[in-house]
């Protein structure tokens, strides 16, 4: 069964910063490259950053300079840690494994919300 589990969504103040985490099932999380993706009300749902294997890192220009992508292979899991937050940024974020760089599996989602 694949598994991801996201947490660490909440409310925060434009400025302020928050740390989501995505646990994964063992067989994912060493074969696939991993990914957050986000989807605001009535948008499609982008790519926020992506890490491979090795521990290449990609970014969406939007959150360039803000957000980091970090794995834990040790946990099984990948952080995004988000920086600078701006209301822009609200949306639910999902993580995704991906197989040949296409979104494979993804976990429920977790809601982040910006707002004074």
């Amino acid at each position: 069964q694949v598994q991801l589990v996201e947490s660490g969504g909440g409310l925060v103040q434009p400025g302020g910063s928050l740390r989501l985490s995505c646990a994964a099932s063992g067989s994912i999380f060493s074969s696939y490259t991993m990914g957050w993706y986000r989807q605001a009300p009535g948008k499609l749902r982008n790519m926020v950053a992506l890490i491979d294997r090795s521990g290449l890192s990609k970014y969406a220009g939007s959150v360039t300079g803000r957000f980091t992508i970090s794995r834990d292979s040790a946990k099984n899991s990948i952080f995004l840690q988000m920086n600078s937050l701006k209301p822009e940024d609200t949306a639910v974020y999902y993580c995704s494994a991906l197989a040949a760089g296409v979104p494979s599996y993804w976990g429920q989602g977790t809601q982040v919300t910006v707002s004074s």
